[in-house]
């Protein structure tokens, strides 16, 4: 039997993508299947950060970090038009606590036990200063102290907050990273396949012969390789898919979101520490909103989609009204999302405490199988680059590439963003100043694709509200996979924010109709 693919990749994820992207550009002929739409779900359900990692120093988790802040550069080169600097603001107070279950709580604690848990400013100003200079930086600007009495970004906060420090770290469309990672695999030659189910996979004559189902339909292929980048679902892919036994496991992590109205005039994020020990971030979102978010929670159920609880919405509100001179209340808030991190299991005592490193675990017996456990979103592209690494010997493929190439759209340096975004709205006059920017934002250099020789609104067809255009929503269906209305507004972009059902479901009518 010969192979249909030297690399049959499990699961459209940002891992899964990833891998796809690395493997085709190495010269493998590479297939990819996910049961879903890209980025359906753990993947457009981030913080959103291409970050190192802050808290993790807290764990010594050195390395971890050290990897992640050297990527930032790279990543943010490479795309410039769906990630951007952002600087991040640190308000301290002597309340601060340490989680109770860190390294560095459980070592101060020792030697220093008058603290009593206490996050005291000098070890903040030595883990950012561990920050600025672990991963060196040619791009984003060291930390800086602010004293927020007389600096604007204190305007927002309680006054009992008198100082804070400001760091750098990065923002990215985390669904849109997924798809263009998917364009630019299949451009080169990768078969990209959403809403495809991988039923069964088992070795047959030195191959794998993988079942897949799609619309009722099922066929089967073969491959050479078999990577499981299946996220959340990687243990039961190896379980109940493959039908491998294995003792790795994940551990399955709830983290929630709220987004209310813009709560702030700039542009910069909050770094909020709680007397819990826990963190989190409340961050300029999509021009008039705010997000707010992450929680921890353990996730029992692997098939719940997961949801913001009403305790984990209380939870960020309280936490965020321990800073904000408004008071937040549930009413303030737009909308809510929630996500499920595929941790691996390293036997941590608490969800906060669990590694955020990626485990690669390989099976040589009969033709190779590589599964991914755990793993962060700033470190997907070396995950995917140690994943060819390991399958060399077994499939083939060899030269790191990715470094230097840019997605589809960010051919151009992170210096010109603004420049080409005026430039687009004096070529494309219509355009607003807002729709300018986020059509730049989105697509980047593609954004003059999808315009083309428009020289009117109304040239773009029909208008769905909120600047979304038949031209748009065109392009999407035929280069970014998009099927559903919910595809457009939720993962391509975030317009669901600013579109009502009616408006949606004319979406959907349309796509319907076009398919």
């Amino acid at each position: 039997m010969n192979p249909d693919f030297d690399l049959f990749v499990i699961g459209g994820g940002i891992n899964g993508v990833g891998i796809a992207r690395d493997a085709q550009g190495r010269g493998l002929k590479v297939g990819l299947a996910e049961m879903d739409d890209l980025a359906s779900k753990t993947s457009s359900a981030s913080t959103k950060l291409f970050h190192g990692g802050l808290r993790y120093l807290e764990f010594f988790e050195f390395s971890l970090v050290r990897k992640a802040l050297i990527e930032r550069e790279v990543l943010l080169r490479a795309m410039p038009h769906i990630s951007w600097p952002m600087r991040f603001v640190l308000p301290y107070h002597k309340d601060m606590r340490f989680e109770g279950e860190t390294p560095t709580s459980k070592l101060l604690s020792t030697v220093m036990p008058w603290m009593k848990g206490r996050r005291p400013s000098w070890l903040i100003r030595l883990g950012l200063a561990m920050y600025d200079n672990l991963g060196g930086r040619k791009i984003l600007p060291r930390t800086r102290t602010l004293h927020l009495q007389t600096n604007p970004v204190g305007k927002p906060l309680k006054s009992k907050f008198k100082l804070a420090y400001e760091y750098s770290d990065c923002w990215v469309e985390d669904s849109r990273l997924v798809v263009l990672n998917a364009r630019d695999a299949e451009e080169r030659g990768a078969k990209i396949m959403t809403r495809t189910k991988v039923v069964s996979a088992e070795r047959v004559d030195g191959l794998w012969s993988i079942v897949l189902e799609k619309d009722g339909k099922q066929r089967t292929v073969a491959a050479r390789g078999l990577v499981n980048a299946g996220g959340p679902w990687v243990e039961d892919i190896v379980k109940n898919t493959v039908r491998l036994n294995s003792t790795e496991g994940i551990r399955l992590v709830r983290g929630s979101h709220i987004v209310t109205k813009r709560l702030f005039d700039h542009e910069k994020a909050y770094f909020f520490q709680g007397e819990d020990g826990r963190i989190i971030f409340a961050i300029p979102y999509e021009t008039d909103f705010t997000l707010i978010g992450t929680t921890d929670a353990e996730h029992m159920e692997l098939n719940e989609a997961p949801t913001a609880t009403q305790e984990e919405q209380d939870y960020l509100l309280e936490f965020a009204n321990n800073y904000f001179t408004q008071t937040l209340t549930r009413d303030d808030i737009v909308w809510t999302y929630s996500g499920v991190r595929p941790l691996y299991d390293d036997g941590a005592k608490s969800a906060t405490a669990a590694t955020r490193d990626y485990v690669l675990s390989l099976d040589t017996n009969g033709p190779v199988l590589l599964s991914v456990f755990g793993g962060k979103i700033t470190t997907y592209r070396k995950l995917a680059e140690n994943v060819l690494a390991k399958l060399e010997d077994h499939v083939g493929g060899t030269g790191d590439w990715t470094a230097e190439v840019p997605l589809p759209g960010g051919e151009f340096p992170v210096s010109e963003v603004n420049a080409r975004i005026r430039a687009l709205k004096e070529d494309y006059p219509f355009l607003s100043d807002r729709w300018a920017k986020r059509l730049f934002r989105a697509y980047g250099t593609d954004a003059r694709d999808i315009l083309a020789d428009s020289r009117s609104a109304t040239d773009l067809g029909q208008d769905f509200g909120a600047d979304l255009t038949e031209a748009e929503v065109r392009w999407l269906m035929k280069k970014e996979y998009a099927l559903t209305a919910v595809d457009v507004v939720w993962r391509r972009s975030k317009l669901g924010l600013r579109l009502n059902d009616d408006q949606i479901r004319a979406i959907d009518d349309f796509m319907k109709s076009a398919a």
